[in-house]
């Protein structure tokens, strides 16, 4: 099977310029291919994971990826899927984003000698506006580029000729890269269609009708509810582990619906079809042991935070499934509890339904001491009965936190001060 039979198995492809044309180039040679991203923030989310994926599919059989950080289009702002105009960055931010992203997909990628990095601004940042406007506005139309979806979905609400020109920007990306180091084929999320095909447009201007260059699109990616994919009640998975920790991360895989795991494992995996396929049949048969969501979650965990990083996720989601979090290491009560709401307590010693009452945990002295004669109440693990029990906040996790669980699943945590 050739990677665009895989591609397609996996459901990864969208929409392809010439299917049939790219095929007969894949089995031509080795190819070198890209796909861009811009520095919009410091760190990269999960729903950038699936062209970044496609890229690390296509090294692994044996073809080059480029990978292009646009400092030049991240200055001006990409219109796709946004109603309203972007704020514009200032020079440090975008520099530093650059650099954050760089290095995280560096790490996606391994340090593997087969990727090459590019910033945009290296060639964009040298055009004064009449080489712009002579060499690159004279070739594109401008009935085309607002019947694109990405212009036409603004044109309501007004947009600006700053990201208006956007497409032609991200064309020139394609030519120079084309040029410069023979790429030919571009990869991008489905709104960036009309991009794509737009920088084909220009290299066949510039370069002849018979220059090689394809494009390809990955789906949007939707959940079984219809809901968009990647988004949780706190907010975006991140790729950055201080934004999202390894053990958040691992969870969220692991809570994936038996209606979408399949799916998630072909996108976001490179277990084999027969990998797949096995645990496709125990989501069937057996659903309640969860093995493909566990496989799922091992499997995105690695490849984002590294081995290390997923065995000590399983081994917190294993601690916390038993109860018993006295096994936890302060580092990791900050990741599983880290954001959820928290009170600041005092190191002083106090009578225990005293502290529940006083720090918002229980209402009232009197429920504080039915929850805790009922054994509702455990302290860093420990389930608490005695109504004279004094607490010793620095007790525990290298005296910064306690951990109050009450009943079998609320948890509060006290940082201590």
């Amino acid at each position: 099977m050739d990677i665009l039979e895989d591609l397609k198995w996996r459901g990864a492809i969208n929409q392809e310029t010439d299917e049939e044309g790219l095929r007969e180039l894949l089995n031509e040679k080795k190819i070198s291919l890209y796909c861009g991203t811009d520095p919009t923030g410091d760190s990269l989310h999960i729903g950038h994971l699936i062209p970044f994926i496609m890229l690390k599919r296509f090294e692994m059989a044996g073809h080059h990826p480029y990978i292009l950080v646009g400092g030049g289009t991240g200055s001006i702002g990409d219109p796709s899927g946004r109603k309203t105009e972007r704020q514009l960055q200032t020079k440090e931010q975008v520099e530093h984003n650059v650099q954050a992203l760089t290095e995280q997909v560096t790490r996606l990628f391994g340090g593997s000698g087969h990727v090459t990095f590019v910033n945009n601004f290296d060639w964009l940042s040298q055009f004064n506006l009449l080489d712009f406007l002579r060499d690159y506005g004279k070739e594109f139309n401008v009935n085309t580029m607002i019947r694109k979806d990405v212009v036409a979905s603004r044109l309501e609400n007004g947009i600006s000729f700053t990201e208006f020109t956007y497409q032609i920007l991200q064309s020139i990306d394609f030519l120079t890269l084309y040029r410069d180091h023979d790429v030919q084929l571009q990869i991008g999320g489905s709104d960036q269609w009309g991009n794509i095909t737009a920088g084909i447009d220009l290299i066949h201007k510039k370069e002849g009708q018979d220059a090689k260059v394809f494009g390809l699109t990955i789906p949007l990616m939707l959940k079984a509810d219809g809901t968009k994919f990647g988004k949780t009640a706190g907010g975006a998975v991140w790729l950055d582990p201080k934004k999202t920790s390894p053990y958040e991360f691992y969870q969220f895989w692991l809570n994936q619906d038996d209606r979408d795991v399949v799916k998630y494992l072909k996108y976001f995996t490179f277990l084999s079809h027969d990998e797949i396929n096995a645990l496709a049949e125990k989501v069937q048969t057996q659903p309640e042991k969860r093995e493909a969501q566990r496989a799922l979650a091992r499997e995105v965990t690695t490849f984002v935070h590294g081995e290390e990083a997923m065995h000590e996720a399983e081994k917190i989601s294993e601690i916390l499934f038993s109860g018993d979090i006295k096994e936890l290491t302060a580092e990791q009560v900050e990741q599983v509890f880290g954001k959820m709401p928290s009170v600041e307590v005092s190191r002083e010693k106090q009578n225990l339904v005293i502290w529940l009452v006083d720090n918002g945990i229980e209402p009232s002295r009197r429920q504080a001491r039915e929850d805790v004669k009922n054994g509702a109440i455990r302290v860093n693990g420990e389930r608490i009965q005695d109504l004279e029990y004094e607490l010793d906040p620095t007790a525990a996790f290298d005296g910064k936190y306690v951990v109050i669980r009450r009943g079998k699943k609320k948890y509060f945590l006290a940082k201590v001060k």
